[in-house]
């Protein structure tokens, strides 16, 4: 850490502040830089605390030399992104006339003349700094170096159109709920938009869940039911169930997996924003490790909250025709035939998963997005339709798959009171008896099934996301 201190001056003329604790002097020196950074732009003292806060990774409240170039070089990919979003001729710079064109897009309109000054910006530093020109050659174009070099200690905490469009959980709904939670922008926070986008996204998760219901509860009874001495087939399993409980059937426990939406969305998402703040985090989207743990410990939060509903869930799905009355019926009857801890039982695998579901798919999420925006963002960050359902369909079933044992485990787990004369097993028993008996295949009974609803799960969430949110009055840009 280099730190300097000027007794009895509190001007920033030639050091910035480094630290949140007012009873302690520490500074980074601009004297020790002005050399190598003699083109560059030093932020005013509106800017120092962004600064810190974005780069500040262990909370110290202090930026030492490693937390200050790791900050450059991600905002550095930030400003790449923005400058692609922004060069729509993919020429490598950027005119007065793609100025305006952005600006249209966005819905705001401006003249030649007021998209020129904007290339004509200038920006003066303290009195040792120097004025620093964004168009440093007066050729009314930017390059990637001139745009870099104006912006880059210009701590743009995100970047809203990324946001606005690659919205990953609260648009598609495969059935599981252990995504981390979206991110929204200040403006949809400010305007409102936000809850409107949770309720567009709750109202598609019902309709997805309602549409692929049947093919949801055919993996629930191959994860329970199925075997190598009693191998059930998709074929048969529909058969089966059509046969002793009618077409009607093949919805048995997806009232409740609707009903669970809203309760379930509103905790993860209260939850999301409150770990963000005590993790110390004011920007308006984290790093991918930083949603991780938020998104985790706010699924955790949830899931724990809700989970008796999903217990009774897989009971629902697995009950005969005619055992349980309705929703209220079989939870009394669990309640007095097994008592509460029965509500709990395979909380242990599902609070496992959620690590392995909700790190894979968001880092395959993640990678698909920033390899697209890298390779094709030319003309804007929105990647259309095709491109997410392909993006959000990959890292679903790579998270799916990657959980898929700890799933069917707490699937069994929660259905053992149903199986009649079945032992009751622990977590790490039922491991291996499974394995024991059916091999390690046996960890994935009813995967066909669950990889079978994604794409259609997907697709029509999307579809009709995108109809209530218009219905909403949700903006899109």
């Amino acid at each position: 850490m280099l730190c300097c201190s000027r007794s009895g001056d509190n001007s920033t003329s030639d050091a910035i502040s480094v630290s949140r604790d007012n009873s302690k002097a520490y500074a980074l020196c601009i004297c020790l830089f002005r050399n190598g950074f003699a083109c560059l732009y030093w932020p005013n003292v509106g800017y120092q605390s962004k600064i810190v806060k974005a780069g500040d990774k262990d909370l110290d409240g202090q930026l030492d030399f490693g937390e200050f170039v790791h900050y450059l070089r991600d905002h550095e990919k930030k400003l790449r992104l923005v400058f692609k979003s922004l060069d729509k001729k993919n020429d490598g710079r950027i005119d007065s006339q793609e100025i305006m064109q952005s600006l249209r897009d966005l819905g705001v309109n401006i003249s030649e003349q007021q998209a020129e000054k904007i290339l004509k910006r200038i920006r003066k530093g303290h009195v040792c700094a120097p004025i620093m020109y964004m168009d440093k050659n007066g050729t009314m174009t930017i390059d990637w170096n001139e745009w870099r070099d104006y912006h880059l200690l210009h701590p743009a905490d995100n970047i809203p159109e990324i946001i606005l469009y690659w919205k990953h959980s609260t648009i598609f709904d495969v059935g599981e709920s252990l995504l981390v939670p979206d991110e929204f922008t200040a403006e949809e926070k400010q305007t409102g938009m936000w809850w409107r986008h949770l309720v567009a996204g709750g109202g598609a998760g019902a309709v997805s869940r309602t549409c692929t219901a049947p093919l949801d509860r055919l993996k629930v009874l191959m994860q329970v039911h199925s075997s190598k001495s009693n191998s059930m087939r998709i074929a048969g399993g529909f058969t089966n169930m059509v046969r002793e409980g009618g077409v009607r059937s093949l919805w048995r426990g997806n009232g409740i997996n609707v009903i669970k939406i809203v309760p379930e969305t509103a905790i993860k998402f209260m939850a999301y924003e409150q770990i963000k703040r005590l993790i110390g985090s004011n920007q308006e989207t984290l790093g991918i490790a930083e949603r991780l743990v938020a998104g985790s410990l706010a699924g955790a939060i949830s899931q724990s909250t809700i989970y008796p509903m999903e217990v009774l869930k897989t009971r629902l799905a697995l009950r005969k025709t005619g055992q349980y009355q309705g929703i209220g019926d079989c939870a009394k009857r669990i309640f007095r035939n097994e008592g509460m801890s029965a509500f709990y039982k395979g909380y242990v695998p599902n609070m496992l998963g959620i690590i392995p579901y909700a790190g894979i798919d968001l880092a395959v999420y993640e990678t698909l997005k920033n390899w697209w925006l890298q390779s094709y963002a030319t003309d804007s960050a929105d990647p259309g339709v095709f491109v997410l359902l392909a993006c959000c369909t990959t890292s679903s079933t790579c998270g799916q798959l990657a959980s898929y044992p700890l799933a069917l485990v707490r699937t069994r787990m929660q259905a053992q009171a149903t199986m009649a004369g079945g032992p009751q097993m622990t977590m790490c028993g039922l491991f291996r008896h499974i394995l024991r008996t059916e091999g390690p295949l046996g960890l994935y009974r009813g995967l066909a099934p669950n990889f079978m609803k994604v794409i259609p799960a997907v697709s029509i969430s999307y579809v009709v996301y995108e109809h209530l949110k218009m219905y909403l009055g949700v903006r899109s840009r």
